[in-house]
């Protein structure tokens, strides 16, 4: 069971990445759960910046993302993106993403909830 986050690298201000967590390995496709991403800078702790529900892909992200990333998932490729616009230099982080199984109707912000994690993905945006 992995999941595998790609996608991050260097860029400068205002550009753009898109990262990948895809899902191997898993008994159910990763349509089947909730999945987040969260992130964590050098020297602050891990947070959540945007997940997507099971049942109608509800979509939720945290103010300082909101109108910039943009959360998905293609079920044909067992994978769920996240589109990262006009990246800030305070967007710098290592980006997780995480599988939740519970299939609740609402996607968590609690890292709790979420039962297997991706290695991470490195963001970083300077000029």
């Amino acid at each position: 069971v992995q999941l595998q986050a790609s996608g991050g690298g260097l860029v400068q201000p205002g550009e753009s990445l898109r990262l990948s967590c895809a899902a191997s390995g898993f008994t159910v496709p990763l349509r089947h759960y909730a999945v987040g991403w969260f992130r964590q800078a050098p020297g602050k702790e891990r947070e959540a910046i945007s997940c997507i529900s099971v049942y109608d892909d509800s979509t939720y992200y945290v103010d300082s993302v909101k109108g910039r990333f943009t959360i998905s998932r293609d079920a044909t490729k067992n994978t769920v993106y996240l589109q990262l616009n006009n990246l800030k230099p305070e967007d710098t982080a290592l980006y997780f993403c995480a599988a939740d199984p519970r299939m609740a109707r609402v996607c968590s912000f609690g890292a709790d909830r979420y039962d297997f994690w991706g290695q991470g993905t490195q963001v970083t945006v300077s000029s």
